[in-house]
């Protein structure tokens, strides 16, 4: 047996809460939520830290402007706090550049970093998942015991065909879902609703389309200022 698997464990013994935000497809904004949430969740004074899983296009630091921080080596690693966020990245290991992994490769790349990360007391660890339910979702879901899924779609049927694959996985693995967040609402249709809703899941609200959003991006204070952040703020509520 590996090891590590204890220590992972023990490194996240002091996390009340572990949520896996996820979706079927890339482009969706999901890494926008799972960074909004955990600034806003900050922002309401909850210990919190955010992850970034996704090896082949992390992006929440570019979401949240974090750069000049890095982890510190202390019996461990321990994040950088940014905005009251604990932040840990796969960036910070493959810095800018393509991950040329897969399989048992992303596995163990995962493992050493759940690992050696130090997260120490959080309400919140907030995970930004790669799209789809490849190596990394099953990892986490065999890694982490208790995480919750939060699971973005958009109004597109493209997109809630893949989400109700990943739906599927999760009620068949076992896997508590917290609901679905339907992102870039565009009008008042309820369609994405009531087919949430025949999976016995909970549709938790909307997020409408922020035309300004990508002007804000990698600018804190502008974020907290956007429609998008007000949609995020009314959600969390919806998530206990």
């Amino acid at each position: 047996m590996d090891p590590r698997l204890n220590i992972i464990a023990h490194r996240l013994e002091n996390v009340d809460r572990l949520i896996a935000v996820s979706g079927g497809k890339g482009g969706i904004g999901k890494s926008s939520v799972a960074s909004t949430l955990a600034l806003c969740l900050s922002k309401k004074n909850y210990r919190v830290g955010l992850l970034d899983l996704d090896f082949y296009g992390p992006s929440c630091h570019l979401i949240l402007g974090i750069k000049g921080v890095y982890p510190e080596e202390e019996r461990g690693i321990l994040p950088p706090q940014v905005y009251g966020i604990k932040f840990m990245s796969i960036v910070y290991y493959a810095k800018e550049n393509p991950l040329t992994v897969r399989g048992i490769d992303i596995s163990n790349s995962i493992i050493e970093l759940l690992a050696i990360t130090r997260w120490e007391e959080l309400d919140f660890l907030i995970i930004d998942m790669p799209p789809g339910i490849g190596d990394t979702t099953l990892d986490v879901i065999r890694l982490l015991k208790g995480v919750e899924f939060l699971v973005i779609t958009t109004p597109s049927k493209v997109v809630l065909e893949t989400v109700k694959k990943t739906l599927e996985m999760l009620k068949e693995a076992h896997v508590p879902i917290l609901g679905v967040i339907e992102n870039m609402k565009l009008n008042n249709s309820s369609w994405t609703r009531q087919e949430i809703e025949t999976f016995d899941v909970k549709y938790l609200g909307e997020i409408g389309f922020d035309r300004s959003f990508e002007d804000f991006v990698g600018d804190r204070n502008k974020l907290l200022k956007s429609s998008f952040v007000e949609d995020i703020n009314k959600l969390i509520p919806n998530l206990d």
